[in-house]
């Protein structure tokens, strides 16, 4: 416990099978975990050098840079200095809703970052590293940012973050900045839109909820929507590989009960570990899921167009979800998981409020 915790990396645990039947020894007692390095009082002051040069500058964030402290200490060196900030394109966490600090990410599609980074002449690293793009593409850069850019570490992923940003923001005399009011989502009405199902999430998400979000290609939607949504934590899969979220669900609901979990969950992806609502049923987890049913691995066919390809009849076959479509609700039933389909807004804010009344497990297939 005391590698894993010490540790941004994988902390693995081997041990020889014989301790399966041979004898316990002692309980041993807790080992401290040692403190994070700080970041260098040279990182800091160069930082701050580059922030008062006034060139465009990003301050890229990740860990504990996006909990709600960090958030509050990066707001106010960006208001002291002009700088942008964004999190990388995937985050483990990030503390989000109305009342605290919003964050923009870096966006999936590499065009659209490359883009939207265009001017950065400054890049400063606050507990991660460049934004890598998500895959490799023919004749397209695999770093988000300028070549030309000036790149500088405050805080390496190992560090203490929140130290290293509390001190920048003190070299600056970054006064105290203020939370803008923003306004409170209201339930959509009629046909289901991606931006209208995300509005209604939303405006129903309950205080302190924990939303695992596995959307693929409608996490944009449902991303900017729940930034004024009750205040929650976001959890991600940072990988590339898809399934995640069921079972990060699973653990969610199992680390805080309590707590709603909300997942919000593409339908292929959802296949990869479907099995993870039959442990909710068992456990009897407050998880509500929503599947996000438009019975296509849709991302596949945006990375072949992204690499020049134009898919013919195999590759449209194997991209969807039909031939036979996917039956949401009895296989939710089939394990003791409650469920219902919404096909209008009307529908899909009367289950979610159901959803959220009750104990336990709840699948909502969301037909897109």
């Amino acid at each position: 416990m005391q590698a894993a915790r010490a540790s941004s990396g994988i902390a693995t645990l081997i041990l020889p099978s014989d301790v399966s039947w041979n004898e316990g020894g002692e309980v041993g007692k807790p080992l401290a975990v040692p403190a994070r390095p700080k970041a260098s009082a040279d990182a800091v002051r160069e930082a701050a050098r580059l922030l008062r040069s006034r060139e465009e500058t990003l301050i890229l964030m990740s860990g504990e840079a996006l909990s709600e402290e960090g958030l509050t200490l990066a707001h106010r060196i960006a208001a002291a200095t002009g700088a942008r900030l964004s999190a990388q394109t995937f985050n483990t966490r990030v503390a989000r809703g109305r009342g605290r600090y919003p964050i923009q990410r870096i966006p999936y599609v590499v065009d659209d970052a490359v883009r939207e980074n265009a001017g950065v002449k400054n890049l400063i690293l606050a507990g991660t590293g460049e934004p890598v793009t998500f895959f490799a593409y023919p004749n397209k850069p695999g770093i988000a940012t300028p070549r030309d850019a000036k790149v500088h570490a405050l805080a390496r992923p190992v560090d203490d973050v929140l130290d290293a940003l509390a001190r920048l923001a003190d070299e600056l005399g970054a006064p105290k900045a203020v939370v803008a009011e923003r306004p409170s989502p209201e339930v959509k009405h009629g046909r289901i839109t991606s931006d209208a199902a995300a509005e209604t999430l939303a405006a129903l998400l309950p205080e302190h909820a924990i939303v695992i979000e596995e959307a693929i290609t409608l996490r944009d939607f449902f991303f900017s929507a729940l930034m004024n949504a009750a205040p929650h934590d976001s959890l991600e899969n940072i990988g590339g590989a898809i399934g995640a979220g069921p079972p990060l669900s699973t653990g969610a609901a199992v680390a805080a009960p309590g707590r709603r979990v909300v997942g919000v969950q593409a339908d292929g992806s959802a296949m990869y570990t479907i099995q993870a609502l039959w442990t909710q049923a068992r456990e009897k987890l407050d998880v509500t899921t929503i599947i996000l049913s438009n019975r296509k691995y849709a991302v596949l066919f945006r990375e072949l167009a992204d690499v020049g390809a134009t898919p013919g009849q195999t590759a449209n076959d194997l991209f969807e979800l039909n031939r036979p479509d996917i039956d949401w609700l009895r296989m939710a039933e089939s394990v003791g998981v409650e469920a219902a389909r919404a096909e209008t807004l009307e529908q899909f804010a009367d289950v979610l409020r159901h959803s959220f009344g009750r104990r336990g497990p709840f699948l909502i297939e969301l037909a897109l």
